[in-house]
């Protein structure tokens, strides 16, 4: 059986005291221990498997050293529980344990959820959600420190902080991919009109296109929706029947559920990926992007990031709040934009000379 990593052990992996071990982890590291000591602390403390002894911690500190989280379905979400995945990694490297609520979509229960944490003496709450999307936060969370991650406060006056995919920036470099490979005829299946993300990468869209002074065709951006399905569908109203020399020569997809649609309308057609028709896919979803034959070339969300970030972002709130503080973004920035990643595959390649 393993040996339980100690202290110690932390200490020497980090080149740093045992000293300096205790007062990272117990959250007095700041004025006492260099940032990047802090850095290597954190990340052997992660490596190790080693946590504080949280009784102790509890008694010295007067916390629980527990972290509530609420998300809406993230629990049940093969893709988005990557938030939650990188939101425990910062939690456990701190010594702080985290307790995950799902409501199943059911706003209603929102509050009483975030009650029954409350009442487990939890130090901080997070509210995660599946896909981009404001919400109305439950007053609860406003008891505590508390932060939002890939979701926002709906209130005129934003109450906490909250952190988030840079979608506009993520839309702008996936079509410049396509600018760069020289494409000019670019069509775009942008999502659904009712999500707040689609709307950003539509105009990350169309700041590429201006910045690269190419015209932009209405009719090839489509609001088609989220799914395999509607992805076959608009591709086929794009293409079928068309000359190659009134085709888009690039698709651009607000999902990699649309890009697998667009490849299979692609194949019915008897069109050849990316010699024909390049496709750009966006999430990077796992089983999905990487397993489409050709590979599918995509703007990866950055999920696990979101977690890492709001999770950091709520443990300083923590551990610098002085008394009366409640919420993660009083007195400072209420947003934090997590830059997406452009994955380049083999589903994009030339513009076809025409």
């Amino acid at each position: 059986m393993n040996r339980k990593a100690t202290a110690l052990d932390v200490a020497k992996r980090a080149g740093v005291s045992r000293s300096a071990v205790s007062l990272v982890l117990n959250g007095r590291g700041d004025g006492n221990v260099a940032k990047e000591s802090q850095d290597r602390i954190r990340q052997a403390a992660l490596e190790l498997n080693y946590s504080p002894n949280a009784i102790a911690l509890s008694l010295r500190n007067q916390r629980s050293r527990v972290i509530g989280i609420l998300s809406d379905e993230v629990v049940v979400s093969p893709f988005d529980g990557n938030i939650i995945g990188g939101a425990d990694d910062v939690a456990r490297s701190r010594g702080f344990v985290t307790v995950v609520m799902d409501t199943e979509r059911d706003a209603a229960r929102d509050a009483s959820a975030v009650e029954t944490l409350l009442d487990r003496q939890v130090d901080g709450l997070m509210y995660v959600t599946v896909g981009l999307k404001p919400i109305e936060v439950p007053q609860g969370m406003l008891r505590v420190p508390s932060v939002l991650a890939n979701c926002y406060d709906d209130h005129p006056q934003p109450q906490l902080h909250h952190v988030i995919p840079d979608e506009v920036t993520g839309g702008r470099q996936a079509t410049e991919h396509l600018l760069q490979l020289g494409h000019r005829d670019i069509a775009l299946l942008a999502g659904s009109e009712d999500s707040p993300a689609a709307p950003l990468r539509v105009q990350g869209y169309r700041d590429a296109h201006a910045a690269a002074d190419a015209p932009i065709r209405e009719d090839r951006i489509f609001m088609a929706g989220w799914d395999i399905d509607a992805g076959y569908r608009g591709t086929m109203k794009l293409l079928d029947g068309a000359s190659p020399a009134d085709r888009p020569t690039a698709i651009m997809c607000a999902n990699d559920r649309l890009a697998i649609g667009v490849a299979l309308a692609a194949a019915r057609l008897g069109l050849s990926v990316p010699e024909d028709l390049s496709i750009m896919g966006y999430d990077d979803e796992t089983r999905i992007a990487d397993t489409m034959i050709p590979a599918l070339t995509t703007m990866a969300l950055p999920l696990r990031e979101i977690g890492r970030a709001a999770m950091t972002t709520l443990l300083d709130a923590i551990e610098g709040a002085g008394e009366g503080t409640h919420t993660a973004g009083k007195g400072t920035t209420v947003e934090t934009m997590v830059p997406c990643r452009l994955v380049v595959r083999e589903s994009t390649g030339p513009a076809p000379t025409r």
